[in-house]
């Protein structure tokens, strides 16, 4: 599967099934792609690109179709359609345009009906629009065009280089194995650290060391409450205990 039939197939899982639009040299691989579809999908060629624009925004109007889809060339063509994709930026109808564009490495040097679609479009598709220049965009790309063109219900515009045929899709990737499942996320501001009792007095003055025994002697200096320096201080309180609590004598 080439670029191509890979924008083909995802504009088909989106719901396209129904496309306008007008064969040139800058669309063509993209318009093979559509010719190989089978039943159920259809291209409609309009007789001016103009009209593609116009019709793919009525087919969702009147028609009942979830997405409209045009197809046109690059240079004049696109230029054409412009008009059909402000009838669906007015009327707010979800339309994505797929445009031609000269091949990738004639980009910049004036190359034939070379024209930058991104200065033309860029008011029409101000909800997306962007150029598929690499095979590993086109998922993407494709699905974020169709998406915005629903959510936004306004025009989107995927450009398509003109070799962009020649370009192989990337295959996709097959897990070898199962991953682990990753735990369950938890905000920062909900992680709290454990709680913890509150301490009693009795928890810390037990943790606290206390003495036992007889108590030595201390000066008048170091307890400023007890004059005699023969006589044994009584003994030291706990932490629990306050001085200035304690009925001592003098």
């Amino acid at each position: 599967m080439n670029v191509a039939q890979h924008i083909v197939e995802r504009l088909r899982a989106w719901g396209v099934h129904r496309v306008y639009g007008y064969p040139g040299d800058g669309i063509g691989g993209v318009l093979v792609a559509l010719g190989e579809q089978d039943d159920g999908f259809e291209f409609i060629q309009v007789r001016h690109e103009e009209t593609a624009g116009f019709a793919a925004t009525a087919d969702v109007k009147y028609g009942g179709s979830p997405i409209g889809c045009c197809v046109v060339t690059s240079g004049p063509g696109a230029l054409h359609a412009l008009n059909g994709m402000y009838d669906a930026l007015m009327d707010r109808v979800p339309v994505v345009a797929v445009l031609g564009q000269t091949a990738v490495s004639a980009l910049g040097g004036n190359y034939y009906q070379e024209v930058d679609l991104h200065s033309v479009y860029k008011d029409v598709g101000r909800a997306y629009i962007q150029t598929i220049t690499d095979a590993a965009q086109v998922e993407h790309m494709v699905d974020r065009a169709c998406r915005t063109a629903l959510a936004a219900k306004a025009p989107t515009v995927l450009i398509v280089a003109s070799d962009a045929r020649q370009w192989p899709s990337p295959p996709t990737p097959t897990p070898t194995s199962t991953p682990a499942p990753r735990p369950a996320s938890r905000s920062p501001h909900r992680i709290r650290p454990p709680s913890r009792p509150a301490p009693t007095c009795s928890t810390r003055a037990s943790a606290l060391p206390c003495w036992s025994g007889p108590a030595p002697s201390v000066t008048a200096t170091s307890w400023n409450r007890w004059p005699i320096d023969s006589e044994p201080a009584p003994p030291r309180p706990c932490w629990a205990r306050r001085p200035w609590t304690t009925n001592w004598p003098g």
